[in-house]
């Protein structure tokens, strides 16, 4: 059963993009449920799927219940065993005849909550205090984030190659939609040309480095790294609690359907491959 879970994370991985994040969720969802089953002494052949059983799956979820998941939480490891059964159909190891069943639980999203344009204003000004090298950075980032709507995760992964000053656009190669090009207004330009003439050269140890952005030590720069910047400048600007990637993606979006930019342009630039996805953020215009 290792295996499968192995093969059905790269699968993921590869064919289906899911973010890092997701992966490591799933594959503990998984684990979760490989160690339920040997406890429930369920699991007689681990090698086998045909050991997960409707029975097995039902005291499963009862014993997901017990523990007090949060409803996402818990409507998440749902779709990690739902989603690995149907690959385990989809490459035969697993009949669809005989394949056990597992509800979904029902789960109330929240709806997104971006942040005021005054607010964003005032957490964008606090990196502009700063003239060194990782100052500079700072802007560069947080900017391009709120101007595009890009996923931190995206964001990281951006490598020089993807900024093109000519033509004022971005490479994009993240997210279940694959490459998008997302178009830059001149502001944003004018902030990446600084960064790249005056402080990526003074951040980066190596020619071969091929990050847009990079840390102290002249690496890419981490989602965790990138994490703990937000916050500073979040405490800093006093919005602690309030600012983070996603709430700058949410305020990206609200902010322009209400300066009148259409949906479908919007679920373009976010990279969501449903338009009901992007539909949420019309519910937060005024």
């Amino acid at each position: 059963m290792e295996a499968d879970i192995k093969s059905f994370l790269a699968y993921l991985e590869n064919e289906k993009k899911y973010s890092l994040n997701t992966l490591s969720a799933y594959k503990s969802d998984l684990e979760q449920l490989v160690a339920f089953s040997k406890s429930s002494n369920t699991l007689v052949n681990i090698d086998t799927s045909k050991s997960f059983s409707n029975e097995l799956l039902a005291q499963y979820l009862h014993n997901l219940k017990e523990k007090k998941y949060s409803q996402a939480t818990l409507a998440r490891k749902v779709a990690a065993a739902k989603t690995f059964l149907k690959y385990l159909i989809d490459i035969g190891k697993l009949s669809s005849e005989s394949a056990p069943k597992l509800a979904s639980p029902q789960v109330n999203k929240p709806l997104p909550k971006p942040l005021s344009v005054s607010d964003v204003r005032r957490f964008l000004a606090r990196p502009s205090k700063l003239d060194s090298a990782d100052g500079i950075r700072d802007k560069t980032m947080l900017e391009l984030l709120y101007a595009t709507g890009l996923r931190a995760s995206e964001l990281m992964a951006l490598n020089v190659v993807d900024v093109d000053i000519k033509n004022t656009q971005i490479r994009c190669r993240g997210g279940k939609v694959g490459q998008r090009i997302i178009p830059l207004d001149s502001l944003i330009v004018s902030i990446l040309i600084k960064y790249l003439n005056e402080a990526r050269p003074k951040l980066v140890n190596t020619d071969t480095e091929e990050a847009l952005f990079l840390n102290c030590r002249g690496e890419r720069l981490t989602r965790q790294g990138f994490w703990q910047i937000i916050q500073g400048y979040a405490d800093d600007a006093g919005l602690s609690g309030k600012v983070t990637p996603r709430s700058l993606r949410h305020s990206f979006a609200a902010h322009k359907l209400n300066s009148g930019v259409d949906l479908q342009s919007v679920q373009e630039l976010l990279g969501h491959t449903h338009i009901s996805t992007t539909k949420v953020y019309q519910e937060l215009r005024p």
